[in-house]
């Protein structure tokens, strides 16, 4: 009976054990599952991570790249095909500018070889970067007050500040930009027979005793006054020009350019247009110096440009006005701008600036008998596409933390001046 008994629970045992191992065995394989699991796990999310950085680091490369592909298949305004015979080779000299600007677009869309020239003084790369890279197109930063040596066929000369803020800023380099730098271009032209146009100005007939003011008029200008850094630069300029075409045969152009706006221009660059579209946009006073019985003529800049391109291709050697003969007053014009713009804008009104002109209307009899030229953008029209492109670049530089003020029409006195 006692053997029977110790059998049993000898038996019993031996199944416990059994048991008991078969329990061990199977919490050793949960745990050696467990800890490869999150091993496994963690591994994933190593490799996520690692993948994550790679990202990181990948995306601006990619994102190059991408402008890259977009940089070599780049897409220009479409441009004409001209023959070797028929494309010239153009130097366009503050061709960074307002003006210039649309000049290179204008001679680019003609199919012809441009070199634009700028000091960017005034000048904006932004203005002709649509260009850059296209094999007819090139850009050179530099002054035109030191010489340059390049193989053209025609030469627009625009450089030069043009607004009364900018080129009173420095009226040394105002005068040396007009006197030098209208030498230099004429001995290249001289050097290599190019034909040369000069960017002349209404500034020349000063404030004028007839009205409207025709090519025969001598004009009426203080040589010593605020303005005459400009006035008497392009007077003299013209003589220079005179000069070469007399004393050394060289093909000369000139335009006197009257009042013109649109899009590109300075926003705070101090002339009538941009400063009461930004102070109507901004909803600020629009300034009117004296009685704002002052008159102007405004014409579209694309007006311009064909009138510049036309007289460069003539046979026409003597000054010719380019402007809008439709003639306006400051008050009438400050008006039409808050009305277009729909601007709850006060009229103020400042002291008269000192030598401002009182009338200027351009008389442009010649230009249309020997041109074939007249404006043809309507007034408003015009205003309208300036109106939209002022908006835009209000909102371009919000977005870059930078609101432009209108300048005033008068300089600071004690200002410091560079040459």
């Amino acid at each position: 009976m006692m053997k029977r008994m110790i059998w049993l629970i000898s038996g019993i045992n031996r199944r416990m054990m059994k048991f008991l191992i078969a329990l061990a065995l199977i919490a050793y394989i949960a745990s050696v599952w467990g800890t490869y699991t999150s091993m496994r796990t963690i591994q994933e999310n190593g490799e996520l991570q690692i993948e994550r950085k790679i990202e990181e680091v990948i995306a601006p490369l990619r994102e190059k790249i991408r402008d890259l592909e977009v940089s070599f298949t780049q897409k220009y305004p479409p441009v004409k095909f001209l023959s070797e015979k028929d494309r010239k080779r153009i130097l366009l000299t503050g061709g960074a500018g307002f003006v210039g600007s649309h000049l290179a677009d204008k001679l680019m869309m003609d199919g012809h070889e441009v070199t634009v020239v700028d000091n960017f003084f005034t000048g904006r790369k932004r203005n002709v970067e649509h260009w850059i890279g296209h094999e007819n197109f090139e850009l050179i930063n530099h002054d035109v007050v030191e010489p340059l040596y390049i193989e053209v066929d025609q030469i627009y000369h625009l450089a030069s500040p043009a607004s009364p803020p900018n080129y009173m800023y420095n009226p040394i380099k105002t005068l040396k930009t007009n006197t030098i730098g209208t030498l230099n271009m004429l001995g290249l032209a001289k050097r290599v027979g190019a034909r040369l146009l000069l960017a002349s100005t209404s500034e020349v007939y000063g404030d004028p005793e007839v009205h409207p003011q025709s090519e025969e008029y001598w004009g009426h200008v203080n040589p010593i006054g605020p303005r005459a850094c400009y006035d008497e630069g392009k007077r003299v300029a013209e003589t220079m020009c005179y000069a070469y075409m007399k004393q050394e045969g060289v093909e000369v152009r000139v335009a006197r350019i009257f009042n013109t706006f649109g899009s590109r221009m300075h926003m705070n660059d101090g002339r009538v247009v941009s400063n009461f579209i930004l102070q109507a946009l901004q909803g600020e006073p629009l300034t009117v110096y004296g009685s704002g019985s002052q008159t102007r003529a405004f014409q579209y800049v694309s007006d311009l440009v064909n009138g510049l391109v036309s007289l460069m291709n003539s046979n026409v050697s003597s000054p010719v006005n380019l402007g809008n003969p439709e003639e306006h007053t400051i008050l009438e014009f400050a008006r039409l701008i808050k009305d277009l713009v729909g601007s709850r804008s006060q009229i103020q009104f400042l002291p008269e600036a000192q030598d401002d002109p009182q009338r200027r209307k351009p008389d442009i009899t010649k230009a249309k008998m020997m041109l074939g030229w007249e404006p043809v953008v309507p007034l408003e029209e015009g205003i309208n596409k300036t109106i939209h492109y002022f908006s835009k670049e209000l909102e371009y530089q919000a977005n870059n933390q930078y609101i432009p003020k209108p300048k005033q029409a008068r300089i600071k006195k004690g200002r410091p001046r560079h040459n």
